[in-house]
């Protein structure tokens, strides 16, 4: 008998029924504000295999393609194969709020200076009254990230946070990078279908962090936004195709560049971008700093400091777009690499997000077989997220089971080895090569930025390693692979989430809002494309191997800076 699944659990198919009716059996929380009619378009799945026994695309699903469906709509026709989907709203792994300061070294006090604030029955938005009081102040911080969101709500008459709720972003029917999403938006009949899909999970989350506090979302006076500049910009609404197109501009920093707008920080109500809180509620959106080095690097930047300390340090922000921030003698500089989705699951036979069942650990046998690993949960592998498959090429490497080019030495011709052979879990000559190419573009933004500013890893003092993904990394194996800097472990520092930290900081310190806007103005962003040995150093950075201690002269032509302080 075929059966319809989700993450291993099973239920017999039945012709007729939809996807929706076993996502209730099976318990999986699918969102749906239009009972189920097909209007709102929240209820999105993957569906992973069986599409062939599904009714073919209703019109209230034109707007998706590729293995995505309306769980609503999509209604089992035969039973001729085993169906198997998936939310997109599921919950990896929660990175926690940060609350140590750069050096590891307690909590970093925050001025308390909201800019709502309560006055006996009465709530202010600066000196304006929004509302009486209704029992709690609350603010919301958000990190809205290309492939997970995180919500913070706090207390902002204590500074105290109240509740964290992380998901993954829902937009993935879109596509898994900024660019796919920037092309999803361009098409006919599509729009705003990602704005509603974003808005209708932060929607979500703040329905069970208030709930869970026995208050209400009308509660919720301000939200603070971190995000990248094509997330941001959807959020509030806008047309993202220049960011898309040369020079990558969001409109925002086009009028801000023509003199239009004092800086790139945005402010909107909430109830205007449908987001549901206080009705007098506002929505505030960091600074963009350029490019695709957007506000979610703003925010990172305030969470550690970077440039107050008057060391040499350099952040990297690891995910779908990693950016690279460097200070030097008083100079920022800052440059955005589009890594693309294969560290998170995307492009590798068996990689997959940090969920439970993903190997983020692994050592090899000689043969390449595992000889020890861990799963995040305890749970049966069931395939490699970001850190496993660092600590897998650092291991192919280390045992000269493939050379720096990727090929397999045992075999030039070797497709693919079995890793975990209990688990039927393989590793390919095609995954190495796609993996290498997302792990050079890490490399040319720290290579450029680097050279750029004058500087060797050696003259690095701190190297901040931000997100969920570098948070897990082994730094040894970072650096043998050429994945980061090879800067002495002992001064790279992992911060977590700092985006969402800065969030919150902005959320809690007014003041902090103009220092970020002011800030941004002042940063040096480097196109790595302008690059005239940008090829080459990208060919080199695609090889497993680490990233020169002393690094080469830059040629004769620099690349193209974009503002300087």
């Amino acid at each position: 008998m075929s059966t319809v699944s989700h993450n291993g659990r099973t239920r017999p198919l039945v012709i007729d029924r939809t996807i929706f009716d076993y996502a209730d059996d099976l318990a999986v929380e699918v969102p749906t504000s239009c009972r189920r009619t097909g209007q709102c378009h929240e209820c999105v799945v993957e569906i992973t295999r069986g599409m062939d026994s599904l009714t073919p695309r209703t019109e209230a699903e034109g707007f998706l393609r590729g293995g995505f469906r309306l769980a609503c709509q999509a209604r089992i026709v035969n039973g001729g194969q085993p169906i198997g989907f998936a939310p997109l709203r599921r919950r990896p792994r929660i990175l926690a709020p940060n609350r140590n300061s750069p050096d590891g070294g307690g909590g970093r006090p925050v001025d308390l200076d909201p800019m709502v604030t309560r006055a006996g029955g009465e709530v202010r938005y600066g000196n304006l009254v929004v509302d009486r009081y209704r029992g709690a102040v609350y603010g919301l911080a958000v990190d809205l990230g290309t492939t997970t969101v995180v919500l913070e709500l706090v207390d902002l008459e204590t500074g105290r946070s109240e509740a964290v709720c992380s998901f993954e972003n829902p937009q993935g029917f879109g596509g898994s990078d900024v660019m796919n999403r920037i092309s999803y938006e361009a098409r006919p009949g599509v729009a705003g279908e990602l704005r509603n899909a974003a808005v209708t999970a932060v929607n979500q989350g703040i329905r069970e962090m208030t709930a869970g506090l026995g208050q209400r979302p009308s509660r919720l006076y301000e939200i603070v936004v971190a995000a990248n500049s094509t997330m941001r910009d959807i959020l509030f609404g806008l047309s993202v195709q220049s960011i898309g197109q040369k020079p990558y501009k969001s409109l925002i920093e086009h009028d801000y560049l023509a003199g239009r707008r004092r800086h790139t920080a945005l402010l909107a109500d909430a109830r205007t971008l449908g987001i549901r809180a206080n009705r007098r509620a506002k929505v505030y959106g960091l600074p963009l700093i350029s490019g695709h080095v957007g506000a979610d690097t703003a925010a990172c930047l305030d969470a550690l400091r970077l440039g107050k300390t008057g060391r040499t340090e350099m952040l990297i922000d690891m995910g779908t777009n990693t950016e690279v921030v460097l200070h030097h003698r008083g100079r920022m500089y800052a440059a955005s690499c589009p890594a693309g989705p294969a560290f998170e699951g995307g492009l590798v036979t068996y990689g997959m997000r940090a969920y439970d069942g993903a190997i983020e650990s692994i050592r090899l046998a000689a043969d390449g077989s595992a000889a020890d690993y861990a799963a995040i949960g305890g749970a049966p592998a069931a395939g490699i997220c970001g850190s496993g498959l660092t600590d897998l090429l650092a291991e192919l490497r280390r045992r000269d089971i493939m050379t720096e080019r990727g090929i397999f030495t045992a075999d030039r011709r070797l497709a693919a080895i079995d890793v975990v052979p209990e688990r039927g879990i393989t590793f390919s000559k095609e995954d190495a090569g796609n993996l290498a190419q997302a792990k050079a573009a890490n490399y040319c933004g720290q290579l450029i930025v680097m050279r750029t500013a004058g500087v060797s890893p050696a003259d690095i003092e701190r190297l901040y390693l931000a997100g969920g993904f570098a948070t897990y990394l082994n730094v040894r194996n970072a650096v043998d692979i050429g994945l980061i800097a090879p800067v002495p472990e002992e001064r790279v520092v992992k911060v977590g989430n700092a985006a969402i930290d800065g969030a919150r900081s902005l959320l809690l310190d007014r003041s902090r809002r103009r220092r970020a806007e002011e800030e941004a103005k002042r940063i040096t962003h480097i196109e790595l494309e302008t690059t005239p040995d940008f090829f080459d150093i990208f060919v080199e950075g695609c090889q497993l191997k680490p990233m020169p201690s002393v690094l080469p002269p830059a040629p004769a032509a620099q690349p193209v800076l974009v503002g300087s302080s």
